[in-house]
C-alpha cells in the first residue's frame, strides 16, 4: 500500500462511487476497482460494500479512511515544510558565538527574526579556536570569531576592527582619556582569553613589540566573571571595545589604549565547498546588509 493506493481510497470513500471518484482522479473505472480489490486483498478485509447505487464504507474500511486522511496530511505538511527550509523561510541556524563578538547580534537577530519567523536558533558560545572545530564538524553553520586565526578552510566576511581599552575599579588612577601600554604594564593585569588563543595572543604580541613586560595576574575568558573581578579590585583588565558596550557597571572606569599595534578584528566564517542551507545564506545575506549599511 502507497500514498497514491490511499488518495484513491479516500476519493472512493468521499464520491460513494467509482465512476465519480475515476473521474475526480482523471483515470479509468476498471483500474481504480483493481486498485480497490487490491488493497482489500493485502489488508485481508472488505473496506467498501455496495448499497444500491451508491457504496458503503465498512468499518474497517472507516479505520483505513481516517489513517489515509492523516497521512495524506503528513505528505502535504512535510512537503510544504521541506520547501520551506529549502528556501530558508523555516529551519534551524546554527550559529557560533565568540565571547567577546556578540555585541550588535541582538539587533540582527531580531531583524532576522522578523524576517523569517518561523526559523529556530541553536547559538554556541566559545573561544575562536574551537568555534573553527566546531564548523569544521558541522556542529554550527556560521561561526563569528576573532582574526586573526588560519583560516584555510573557510570562507570569511570581516566584520570590525576596534581599540581596546583599559579598565579599573581604582579611582586613584590619573588617566586621560587615552593611555599607553606603557602607562599600565605594571598594574595588574586580568587577560580576557586563555594561552594560545586570539586575544590572549594579541594582547601579549603588542606589550612585546612595545619591549614591556606586563603583570599578568589572572586569565578569564568569561566576561560576567571578569567584570566581577574588576569591579572588586582583584585586578584590572585589557578588553576590546565590544565589552565596554556591554559593561554597565558604574564602579568600572575605562580608558582606550591608543597603541596602534592593538586592535581586534573579528569575522564571519563558514566552510568552503560545503553544502550551506538556505537559512545560513539568508543570515549571511542579512549580515552582509547590515554590515554595509
Amino acid at each position: 500500500m502507497d500514498i497514491r493506493k490511499l488518495r484513491y481510497f479516500i476519493a472512493i470513500v468521499e464520491e460513494r462511487k467509482i465512476s465519480a471518484a475515476a473521474e475526480k482522479l482523471h483515470i479509468s473505472q476498471p483500474p481504480l476497482s483493481q486498485h480497490l480489490k487490491a488493497m482489500e486483498d493485502e489488508l485481508g478485509t472488505q473496506l467498501i460494500e455496495r448499497n444500491g447505487k451508491l457504496l458503503e464504507v465498512t468499518e474497517a474500511g472507516k479505520a483505513l479512511y481516517k489513517y489515509a486522511l492523516q497521512m495524506t496530511q503528513l505528505l502535504e505538511e512535510a512537503k510544504i515544510e521541506v520547501r520551506e527550509v529549502g528556501n530558508g523561510v523555516s529551519g534551524q541556524l546554527t550559529l557560533g558565538i565568540n565571547t567577546f563578538s556578540a555585541f550588535g547580534l541582538r539587533e540582527l537577530l531580531h531583524e532576522f527574526q522578523n524576517k523569517y519567523p518561523k526559523v529556530t536558533y541553536k547559538i554556541h558560545q566559545n573561544e575562536s579556536s574551537h568555534l573553527c572545530q566546531l564548523v569544521r564538524d558541522r556542529i554550527v553553520e556560521l561561526a563569528i570569531i576573532r582574526l586573526p586565526l588560519e583560516l584555510q578552510d573557510f570562507s570569511v566576511i570581516h566584520l570590525h576592527s576596534e581599540p581596546f581599552y583599559y579598565m579599573t575599579s581604582n579611582i586613584k588612577q590619573t588617566f586621560n582619556r587615552e593611555i599607553t601600554l606603557a602607562d599600565i604594564q605594571n598594574d595588574p593585569l586580568i587577560l580576557p582569553s586563555t594561552e594560545g588563543l586570539g586575544v590572549h595572543y594579541m594582547i601579549l604580541e603588542a606589550f612585546s613589540k612595545a619591549q614591556l613586560r606586563p603583570r599578568i595576574v589572572a586569565e578569564c575568558s568569561d566576561i560576567s566573571l571578569l567584570l566581577d573581578l574588576v569591579t572588586s579590585g582583584f585586578g584590572a583588565a585589557i578588553v576590546p571595545e565590544t565589552v565596554i558596550k556591554q559593561c554597565k557597571n558604574d564602579n568600572i572606569h575605562c580608558f582606550k589604549i591608543n597603541d596602534t599595534e592593538l586592535a581586534a578584528s573579528a569575522g564571519l566564517i563558514w566552510m568552503k565547498n560545503h553544502y550551506l542551507s538556505k537559512t545560513a545564506q539568508n543570515f549571511i545575506d542579512l549580515l552582509t546588509e547590515y554590515k554595509n549599511s
